[in-house]
């Protein structure tokens, strides 16, 4: 609870019982403790002054380090599950080996599952064949959005309890993995619901809890597989477990083990929802943002936050492509740098890598920042997901062709930034700048509502429901046309159509700002909460239209001001910054949005208040121009 809702609160209840003198002290405590400077930014005027509160806890708390730790396994089967054997093993001769492990469940349940292994595989569920697969194969792992698709398929029939699964993989010697998955939700399919089963060795005999923290998979080997008939050949590990035996191995007697367990760099402290330098969306758009925030202030500790940002990630990149191929740790830290096709881990991003080549010409690591940006151009330009017909971005997940406002942020930003960035090839920057324009008119095909003159967070393509106008998604919106008509210039086709479509968001945006200045988390509902990063971007969207002379200063300078007088409340000295919901997925539910939880400091909110302060102070700046030169 706030120190405001407190005070209202105790001086209610003092009232009512005529307690003067603790209203009195309680009051003189507050004011004291206002003077020491421990309460909210509120009595702060210059937003660049509560801004660098921002930028100051971001650098005081952001190590732009790995921290090492023991790699464990999900004891849920809610993921991938991978059996190394090679590494285990070794690799450059013919081998067989075995893995087991144990499945729990809480009901008899049927189970597909999806696979990915080299050359022969067998596999056993309570000893019953259930796949089988002969002959030499590559591993072929496909990354999608926010999954992983593997070649094979099969179906586990688990009953209520512990059911055994005994794994039998062959190898010609030159790989030697085995990969199983349960179904993906995508991480944004809330209508279906999967009562994922427990896996591990917590619950099978003779097998102490010790190592059962540190895997989830015993494994034997290698059998001899000189003939390569070893996927017919019956072993005896697949006739009985036995533990404290020695089978007949290929070369020498060997009995069960585990995995090797590795070693993996992780982040510091990371919160809920993650930590201020994961390489996603919104720190990309934190360190663009502290890039001008230099700019403004003249400070550049504050340029050098976003220079380790983007060194951190560059220079990082091959040490997670190591943990992800090598150490099979497809949950590493920042994997995403390696090439999940989202615009959220590609262009967004990127933001601050692009914003640096425009601003400088000479610097350490510019010829990797600008093989990157270039490698992230062609990604926008030719290879990202598009919607037939309208060309726009759009998504597999939940569906194939769903439509996200959220991707006019995390893809045309990048589109404009790059077209500056491509001032000396005049054709590439007409392509981009083009292509930003008609993806903010063509967005609204599907996902504007014409009536509302507000943006439905999602659209599928398979079924006509009309989604909730979440807060920040709106954001998400607005900020794109923004930053189009920074760029765009007048004589363009589509400015006029751009710029238009701009200020009947803005019209409608304003009619919700409520008599706090904030808006709701879900736009026109009053039962949800106010909520700081939507009420951010709208107060950054019309302060730079005011500034810009895209809409009337006389109608929306104010709306501008009181939301970020709101804004400063919710912002202490210390540069904590609350209110703020975290990462949402799509939902034709409204409560799912409405019930979101809420966090401090996470920077799906910061970088949306930096640049809400920024451009605020830029709006002052020229109001108290304009007077002075009057």
């Amino acid at each position: 609870m706030h120190l405001q809702t407190c005070l209202i609160n105790f001086i209610k209840f003092a009232m009512k019982k005529s307690h003067f003198s603790l209203l009195l002290l309680f009051t003189f405590c507050l004011l004291f403790k206002d003077v020491k400077g421990q309460s909210s930014a509120s009595s702060i005027a210059a937003p660049l002054e509560v801004l660098k509160l921002i930028g100051d806890k971001l650098i005081r708390e952001t190590p732009f380090k790995y921290q090492l730790s023991l790699g464990t396994q999900n004891k849920t089967f809610n993921g991938i599950q991978v059996v190394d054997f090679g590494r285990t093993f070794g690799l450059g001769k013919p081998g067989v080996a075995y893995a087991a492990t144990v499945i729990t469940t809480t009901e008899d349940m049927d189970l597909p599952i999806q696979l990915e292994h080299n050359d022969g595989c067998k596999i056993w569920l309570n000893g019953k064949t259930v796949y089988e697969k002969q002959g030499d194969r590559k591993i072929n792992l496909v990354n999608e959005e926010r999954s992983i698709k593997m070649s094979n398929n099969c179906v586990l029939q688990l009953k209520k309890g512990d059911n055994q699964l005994l794994i039998k993989s062959e190898s010609a010697g030159k790989e030697w993995k085995f990969y199983m998955q349960p179904p993906a939700t995508n991480g944004a399919i809330l209508s279906k619901s999967i009562n994922y089963p427990a896996i591990g060795l917590a619950t099978m005999p003779l097998v102490d809890a010790t190592i059962a923290h540190v895997s989830n998979w015993l494994v034997v080997g290698p059998f001899d597989n000189g003939n390569r008939n070893g996927l017919n050949t019956v072993f005896e590990p697949e006739k009985e477990i036995k533990f404290g035996f020695m089978y007949k191995g290929a070369e020498e007697l060997i009995t069960w083990t585990i995995p090797k367990v590795e070693i993996l760099g992780g982040m510091i402290n990371p919160k809920k929802w993650g930590t201020s330098y994961n390489w996603n969306y919104h720190n990309g758009g934190t360190a663009w943002a502290m890039n001008k925030l230099a700019e403004l202030t003249g400070e550049t500790k504050y340029a050098q936050y976003a220079d380790n940002y983007c060194t951190f990630h560059l220079d990082g990149k091959p040490f997670v492509n190591y943990q992800v191929k090598q150490l099979n740790a497809d949950s590493s830290a920042n994997k995403e740098i390696l090439g999940v096709p989202l615009l959220d881990f590609t262009l967004a991003p990127s933001l601050p890598l692009v914003y640096r080549l425009q601003k400088k010409d000479d610097f350490a690591h510019r010829a990797a920042y600008q093989a990157f940006v270039d490698k992230m151009i062609k990604y926008a330009l030719d290879e990202q997901l598009r919607m037939a017909g309208s060309n726009i971005y759009t998504r597999l997940s939940p569906e194939k062709y769903t439509t996200w406002v959220d991707d006019m942020f995390m893809g045309i930003p990048f589109l404009v930034q790059a077209s500056v960035y491509a001032n000396d090839n005049p054709a590439l920057k007409k392509r981009l700048i083009d292509d930003a324009a008609n993806q903010v008119i063509n967005f609204n095909s599907q996902v504007w509502d014409s009536a509302a003159h507000l943006y439905c967070h999602a659209k599928y393509s398979s079924k006509n429901v009309k989604l909730p106008h979440w807060s920040r998604a709106n954001g998400w919106g607005i900020w794109a046309t923004s930053e189009v008509l920074l760029q765009l210039p007048k004589n363009h086709p589509k400015y006029k159509a751009v710029l238009q479509h701009y200020r009947e968001h803005v019209e409608a945006i304003a009619k919700f700002q409520n008599a706090n200045g904030f808006w709701y988390n879900v736009i026109d509902r009053t039962d949800s909460k106010e909520e700081v990063s939507g009420t951010a971007i709208f107060t950054m969207a019309i302060a730079r239209g005011v500034s810009n002379g895209w809409i009337d200063a006389n109608t929306y300078k104010n709306v501008a001001i009181k939301g970020w007088n709101a804004i400063k409340t919710r912002i202490e000295t210390d540069g904590t910054v609350h209110d703020i919901c975290m990462g949402t997925m799509c939902s034709e539910d409204v409560n799912y949005y409405i019930n979101r939880p809420y966090f401090d400091n996470d920077t799906h909110g910061l970088f949306a208040v930096l640049f809400a302060g920024m451009e605020v102070n830029s709006l002052i700046a020229k109001k108290e121009e304009k007077g002075m030169s009057k």
